[in-house]
C-alpha cells in the first residue's frame, strides 16, 4: 500500500482518445498507477472503464494519446509484447479454458517462461495453491466444472504466473455472491500489499473497490470526472450520490 504518489508512475496514460469503429469512447483520459499501488476506476455502465484496460493491454488499435509503462510507450504494442513487459490481465467473465484442468490453466499462464524456467514455474504454481487452497484441492478437475468464484481464482492465478509488475482486473466480482466478492477482493489486496504487485481494477461495486484501493478515478461518458485518495472519495458526497446510493 502506498502512502503517497511521489515515485515515478509505473503506468501513465495521457490524453487518451479511443474509438470503437466511428464511435469515440474515451475523451482525453489521463490516469496513473504507481509502483505497489492499488488503483480503481469506477463509474456508470458505458463510461469506458473497461476500454481503458483494453487500450493498456493492446486490444484496441484505434486510439490516440500516450500510454507509458516504466516510461516507455506501449500504445501500439501487441498484447503478447505487453505481457512480456510485465503486464497481465484478468478479463471480464473470467475466461478460463473450461476443458483444461486447473493446473493446466495455470501452466498456460506461464507460457512466456516455458522451457528454461520449469522448476521456477512449478514453485509458482505451489504459491498459487497456497494463496488459493481450493485450487490445490481441485487442481486435476476441469476448470469448466468449477464454481464462478473458483474460476475467478483460476483466472487470477493464471495472470500471476507471468510474474507481472502490473495486474489489470476487469470487473473481478461480476456475477459472484456477496461472500465470494469479499473473498476475491481480499485476495486482490493480498496480491497488492503482500506481493507488491501494482493493481488497476475496474469494478462496478464502487463501495468495495474504494474501501480497499489507494487511489481512484471516476469516469463518466469517457471523461475523467473525479480522482483522488480512494478513502476520501468514499466519503465524498458527490460520489455517494451518484455511485454509492447515497442521498
Amino acid at each position: 500500500m502506498r502512502t503517497g504518489r511521489t515515485e515515478n508512475p509505473l503506468l501513465q496514460i495521457k490524453g487518451l482518445n479511443s474509438w470503437y469503429g466511428q464511435v469515440q469512447i474515451l475523451h482525453d483520459v489521463h490516469l496513473q498507477v504507481h509502483p505497489r499501488e492499488m488503483v480503481c476506476i469506477i463509474g456508470p455502465n458505458g463510461a469506458g472503464k473497461s476500454t481503458i484496460l483494453k487500450n493498456v493491454f493492446g486490444l484496441i488499435a484505434k486510439n490516440q494519446g500516450e500510454i507509458l509503462f516504466e516510461g516507455k510507450s506501449i500504445r501500439k504494442m501487441a498484447p503478447e509484447k505487453v505481457v512480456r513487459h510485465g503486464i497481465s490481465i484478468v478479463p471480464q467473465g473470467r475466461s478460463v479454458f473450461p476443458s483444461l484442468t486447473v493446473r493446466e490453466n495455470l501452466e498456460l499462464g506461464a507460457y512466456i517462461r516455458a522451457g528454461s524456467e520449469s522448476a521456477s514455474i512449478e514453485q509458482d504454481i505451489r504459491k498459487i495453491f497456497d494463496k488459493f487452497p481450493k485450487l490445490k484441492e481441485r487442481q486435476h478437475q476441469k476448470a469448466g466444472l468449477l464454481s464462478g468464484g473458483e474460476q475467478q481464482m483460476v483466472a487470477i492465478g493464471r495472470a500471476l504466473m507471468i510474474k507481472p509488475k502490473l495486474l489489470l482486473l476487469d470487473e473481478p466480482s461480476l456475477g459472484l455472491s456477496p461472500q465470494m466478492k469479499q473473498v476475491i477482493f481480499e485476495k486482490i489486496v493480498e496480491i497488492n500489499r503482500k506481493d507488491g504487485i501494482a493493481v488497476l481494477v475496474v469494478e462496478q461495486n464502487a463501495r468495495l473497490s474504494l474501501a480497499l484501493s489507494d487511489y481512484a478515478y471516476v469516469l463518466e461518458l469517457g471523461h475523467n470526472r473525479l480522482e483522488g485518495d480512494a478513502k476520501r472519495l468514499l466519503k465524498d458526497k458527490r460520489v455517494a450520490k451518484l455511485y454509492l446510493g447515497g442521498a
